[in-house]
């Protein structure tokens, strides 16, 4: 009787236990995706321009809603108002990642984003290379695979630059949109 006890009590123990580890927080997201970039100058006469790239980003969970995220994106323009125009633009963003994991399948998140962007000459009508302020302020969905695998679907972000435009040389205001589907890996 006081062996079946025992072995009932431990195998309930053991099942709590592994449900505690399933529900464990991870420390660490890290996100490969492509991303779209709709960038639109300032200059009047300069339409908006399509770039396309990718971004990685790393996150670490402070707690079950709050991460402090790290965003790097690299994306390449080749036309510009119909002239060939070679070249990049790159962001560096850092800030806090806000999370709701209300559910065990869909994670979504919001987040504000502060750094810099560079870009080549040519882009933003600009006559050569500038690294200038940049935020960027979005949300998207992570679908939950497995406990260390997710798709992310989704990620809208709307990215403030502030290259200068044009031949004065004067900072304007670049109000972009950046759109992003990839991969998360989480590490416990």
């Amino acid at each position: 009787m006081k062996l079946k006890l025992l072995l009932s009590l431990s195998a309930a123990l053991s099942l709590f236990g592994a449900t505690a580890h399933a529900q464990e927080l991870p420390k660490i997201d890290a996100s490969v995706s492509y991303s779209y970039l709709r960038a639109n100058p300032a200059t009047s006469g300069v339409g908006g321009f399509n770039l396309n790239g990718g971004s990685a980003s790393a996150s670490y969970n402070f707690r079950d809603w709050l991460s402090g995220a790290a965003d790097f994106g690299g994306y390449h323009v080749g036309r510009v108002n119909n002239v060939n125009v070679d070249n990049h633009v790159i962001t560096y963003l850092f800030g806090p990642r806000f999370t709701y994991r209300g559910s065990r399948r869909i994670t979504p998140f919001g987040q504000v984003l502060f750094g810099s962007a560079r870009t080549g000459s040519g882009v933003f009508a600009t006559s050569n290379s500038h690294t200038a302020f940049a935020t960027a302020f979005g949300a998207g969905v992570d679908w939950n695979v497995r406990d260390r695998f997710s798709i992310r679907p989704v990620q809208f972000d709307y990215l403030l630059t502030h290259f200068p435009e044009g031949t004065n040389g004067n900072n304007l205001t670049q109000n972009n949109l950046r759109v992003s589907t990839g991969i998360v890996f989480h590490f416990k």
